[in-house]
């Protein structure tokens, strides 16, 4: 696995959970109006993963037995410890670590557009992938199971959005095999914060339920910087290894 994004191992205070909060007020959206104009912080742009915690299972891979950290359920040692990038390889299954549970987490940079006015779109350089945020009614069908599976979103005050995403297809939470069931529940907590300095970061909380491979929730806190624009934009499959 290559490194090309940025690796802090330090990081400003305001990088906390609680920190992040943006305190401006915004007066309430109309009735009925498009997740766009609710939108209390704009997530539009380009930004780089701004790694400043759990290097040795990030920037490269782990190798197979190294699961500190990860609460997991003796199901998951077992699938863990047959850990075999060779025949996801020949599977087809190199994205197991791209998925929604575990993309975030991945060194990449994010491109967030709106696909339409109640569609938040990110797209990621590192294994091409694209998660789709659907605001409002939920549609009682959501198709077949899929690496990104089904995100639902919604603004909360005083300006942070919650996204809580299902019917994922199971994958890997760190490269090295931990694995997650097709029955987790992601919800994620995007918030953003000024940089010392100038600039912009945003932090994304996420908070894995599986009961199946988990013991407990699996919490996680992951940064990105803002950059000025998509120069640096650099698409690469998904990698097993």
């Amino acid at each position: 696995m290559s490194v090309k994004y940025p690796a802090i191992l330090t990081f400003s205070a305001i990088l906390l959970v609680g920190a992040l909060r943006v305190n401006g007020q915004n007066p309430p959206p109309a009735a009925g109006a498009a997740a766009r104009v609710q939108a209390s912080i704009d997530l539009t742009g380009y930004w780089v993963s701004f790694v400043t915690e759990d290097w040795r299972y990030r920037m490269i891979t782990p190798p197979k037995g190294d699961y500190a950290g990860v609460p997991m359920t003796p199901d998951a040692r077992r699938i863990a410890d047959a850990w075999d990038p060779a025949a996801d390889e020949t599977a087809g299954s190199q994205c197991k670590s791209y998925g929604a549970a575990a993309i975030m987490r991945v060194p990449t940079r994010l491109h967030v557009t709106w696909q339409d006015d109640n569609t938040l779109r990110i797209d990621t350089d590192a294994g091409t992938q694209t998660r789709l945020f659907h605001f409002g009614p939920q549609p009682a069908a959501r198709g077949n199971p899929s690496w990104q599976g089904y995100s639902s979103a919604q603004w909360e005050r005083p300006a942070s959005l919650k996204v809580m995403t299902t019917n994922m297809q199971a994958g890997y939470l760190r490269k090295n095999g931990v694995p997650y069931s097709e029955n987790a529940v992601l919800t994620e907590y995007f918030d953003m914060s000024p940089l010392p300095g100038g600039g912009q970061a945003l932090l994304v909380t996420a908070v894995d339920d599986d009961s199946r491979y988990l013991q407990q929730p699996f919490i996680v806190s992951t940064q990105f910087k803002k950059e000025s624009d998509g120069s640096k934009w650099d698409p690469t499959p998904c990698l097993a290894r």
